[in-house]
């Protein structure tokens, strides 16, 4: 398969991510673009490499264990995005530099005894997952929870807490997305107020409302559809 049209795929999305930043009066260089490479293979992933993308997403850490070998000559930063079982904490803790989608206490002390037992010398940066909507089939903290769970996670040695993630209802008018992700902010600004840490991390926005999150702050967005086109069925 020819992996030729992500070039000008991610050139087209670091437009339209500068012109969101314009737009909102903000500077490019603070938004990263996190490439969501799941059920791409390693192949795609070099594509994006080459076009310039060094950060990557991947949802399942099976999937992830799999292909690393054949990405294992890039130097880039691996993020799992998606939910993430306790009992597969320690294999996280091994294969990603970053688990932006951290919900629960325990998964998060998992991923920090993990780090201890394999001795690494650096922390582990994690993203608390809030529901910004009431929709049951998304995981996260309920808003109302995030604060205690903020910090007790910012506690664990091994872990370190650098900001909040959401993922909003999929809506066919992007500027009804605007108010979650307003939601999402607003959370992160009181987090740093009650808790007194930095947390310069607001992940949110994907394909299809990206331009619209930076518009609200965001500092990294996860696209996929648009860099490496539509996922194929598994």
């Amino acid at each position: 398969m020819s992996w030729e049209h992500i070039a000008g795929n991610v050139a087209a999305v670091l437009e339209r991510m500068a012109d969101a930043a314009r737009r909102a009066g903000r500077s490019e260089e603070e938004i990263t673009l996190i490439g969501v490479s799941k059920t791409h293979p390693a192949e795609a992933i070099h594509a994006a490499f080459a076009a310039g993308v060094r950060h990557f997403g991947e949802n399942r850490v099976q999937e992830w264990e799999g292909k690393r070998n054949g990405a294992a000559d890039l130097v880039g930063t691996w993020h799992l995005i998606g939910h993430l079982q306790s009992n597969k904490a320690a294999r996280a803790a091994k294969v990603f530099d970053c688990v932006d989608s951290v919900d629960d206490l325990a998964l998060a002390q998992r991923l920090d005894r993990s780090r201890a037992e394999m001795g690494a010398a650096e922390k582990l940066r994690v993203l608390i997952e809030v529901r910004v909507a009431s929709e049951e089939a998304k995981s996260g903290v309920e808003i109302a929870e995030v604060a205690g769970l903020a910090e007790k996670i910012a506690g664990l040695p091994r872990l370190e807490l650098t900001g909040v993630m959401c993922i909003p209802p999929f809506l066919t008018n992007i500027e009804d997305v605007r108010p979650f992700f307003r939601s999402l902010r607003a959370v992160r600004d009181d987090l740093r107020k009650s808790l007194g840490l930095a947390l310069p991390v607001l992940s949110m926005g994907m394909s299809h409302d990206f331009e619209v999150a930076i518009e609200e702050g965001a500092t990294e967005v996860r696209v996929g559809t648009a860099i490496f086109g539509a996922r194929e069925a598994k």
